[in-house]
């Protein structure tokens, strides 16, 4: 079931908007209609209430809980399953966050990433990117949603922007605390300065040398580095939420003094945040995260600058759970082995 397909049920069924607003609100914050005290049972129309049950039924099956991976204290990395078979992960961050995908695989081939290893599979609907939400509320409460999970959210705008308008209204998430995060497609900064709801910008940055950037991401559109910094800039700037940038840090490739006077440079006066996410390591690729004491030198070095850093948790470096490798697994579609794996249970 697709959005546009529950809101044209609902109609059918005689829904005015603030029926369909009421059942999304139930949904998206976890509510039961079935409680026949519940003002939903004399708001809806009578036709609705013979076929709520079968309409919740659906909603909740878009999306369960396969498997579930403690990662640290706070965190967990969800692997679901949508109501097809296809596999896709949520991650459960500290504070009330939640990590959730947009698409099954990607198509961005980020050379150091699992979720594009076999490319894009599909597109999610709307309804199951906010159906990881819903999942997640199960667990606990979700205060803050970001949009990094597998895929690349700008190939999958519209579903995007329609599941980050649910979530913002019906789903009572501050607007602020919905973080869209893109490779640097423009599409993103052409669409989000008109939408109602506007989230936060997060850019998968990774380096701030244009030849390094294009072969670590080598499909992500080619745009220099300090255009993009200046697209993310104005956004941060009319929105007033700081602009957050990506950068997953890997020892002896985007780590060097040199990377990192370039970044100075770039985000000196910006509204912005620069986010060092240790590499998780990934069977068959040589790439290695550096020294933990390396990483906090960086995160000092830049903020003694006035760059505000911070070093993100990778969640998931514990169990083997970087972004796609609990799905990897599952799906075997590649067989990878991993030197702590003894350490799940």
């Amino acid at each position: 079931m697709r959005l546009t397909e529950l809101r044209q049920r609902l109609q059918d069924l005689g829904c005015k908007p603030c029926h369909i607003d009421r059942l999304l609100r139930g949904w998206t914050q976890r509510c039961s209609y079935d409680n026949k005290r519940s003002p939903a049972a004399t708001f809806f129309p009578a036709a609705l209430h013979s076929e709520l049950p079968a309409i919740e039924a659906r909603l909740e099956n878009l999306a369960r809980i396969k498997s579930e991976h403690p990662a640290g204290e706070g965190v967990a990395r969800l692997l679901v399953e949508l109501a097809d078979g296809q596999m896709i992960e949520s991650v459960l961050l500290p504070r009330g966050g939640l990590c959730v995908s947009t698409q099954v695989g990607c198509a961005v081939g980020c050379v150091f990433c699992m979720s594009g290893r076999n490319g894009l599979i599909r597109q999610l609907d709307s309804l199951e990117i906010i159906a990881q939400v819903a999942l997640a509320r199960r667990l606990r409460q979700v205060e803050k949603v970001v949009f990094m999970g597998m895929g690349e959210p700008a190939h999958n705008l519209d579903n995007v922007l329609d599941a980050i308008a649910v979530l913002g209204i019906q789903g009572n998430i501050g607007h602020k605390n919905l973080v869209l995060s893109t490779v640097g497609d423009l599409r993103v900064f052409e669409r989000l300065p008109f939408d109602k709801v506007k989230p936060a910008l997060a850019i998968s940055l990774h380096s701030a040398d244009d030849n390094l950037r294009a072969k670590l991401l080598p499909k992500a559109p080619q745009i220099p580095v300090a255009e993009l910094v200046e697209l993310a800039e104005a956004y941060a700037r009319a929105t007033h939420y700081p602009t957050q940038y990506q950068w997953t840090l890997i020892a002896g490739i985007n780590d060097s003094d040199e990377e990192m006077k370039r970044i100075a440079a770039l985000l000196k006066g910006r509204h912005a945040v620069l986010n060092f996410i240790p590499f998780n390591s990934v069977d068959g690729l040589e790439f290695r995260r550096p020294e933990l004491s390396r990483t906090i030198e960086l995160t000092k070095r830049l903020n003694r600058q006035q760059i505000y850093t911070r070093i993100r948790d990778s969640a998931g470096q514990e169990v083997e759970g970087a972004c796609g490798q609990l799905r990897a697994r599952a799906e075997k579609t590649r067989p990878v082995k991993f030197a702590a794996m003894q350490t799940v249970a």
